[in-house]
């Protein structure tokens, strides 16, 4: 009989409280996400040579459970004209995201910090394979989750694309070295 009383107070405790679920879509204000909430994949831009910073090495693709990305690279035409320092660059990318489950594998196995789990998590279709993200679109979500979380590279020296000056190396002189004093033969004697 207590154990029927405790149940009964609980109850009516939850009923008289105000309700704490959020109406989704919420019309008036959106929901704050959390800083380490990992929605959707997407690529970085480095604005610093204006492209992305992946490379299209496939580590990604190569380590992903799931299978649902694909790449194909090309030869980076800003490296020909000393502009960047990354060789190749992605030409196609492409992820299912229906596929996708958001483990972040890619994100931890890359070394060209070029993908990050942004913000996104509304990309519902109707369609089976509505959720195939291309290259532009995957850009656009990560310059998005740049700007709203002031992303940075994590490894900022190896990664940027802004090419390196080096300086010219001054002309060595070359002397033939101190003057021989007389009588100095250099033995010891």
């Amino acid at each position: 009989m207590i154990g029927f009383l405790d149940g009964l107070v609980v109850t009516l405790k939850t009923m008289l409280r105000r309700p704490v679920t959020a109406q989704y879509p919420a019309p008036d204000k959106r929901l704050v996400i959390a800083d380490r909430f990992m929605g959707f994949p997407a690529l970085t831009w480095d604005y610093g040579v204006a492209e992305p910073y992946c490379t299209g090495c496939m580590v990604c693709i190569r380590e992903c459970p799931t299978q649902c990305m694909s790449a194909n690279m090309k030869d980076n035409p800003l490296y020909a004209e000393g502009k960047s320092r990354r060789r190749k660059i992605i030409d196609e990318f492409e992820i299912n995201l229906g596929r996708c489950i958001l483990c972040g594998i890619c994100v931890d196995v890359c070394n060209f910090d070029a993908i990050e789990m942004s913000h996104e998590h509304e990309r519902s279709k109707f369609l089976r394979n509505g959720n195939r993200v291309d290259l532009e679109p995957l850009l656009e979500m990560g310059k998005r989750y740049q700007a709203d979380t002031t992303w940075s590279p994590k490894q900022p020296e190896k990664n940027s694309g802004v090419p390196v000056k080096k300086d010219p190396e001054p002309a060595v002189e070359t002397s033939p070295g101190p003057a021989a004093r007389p009588g100095d033969d250099g033995g010891s004697g």
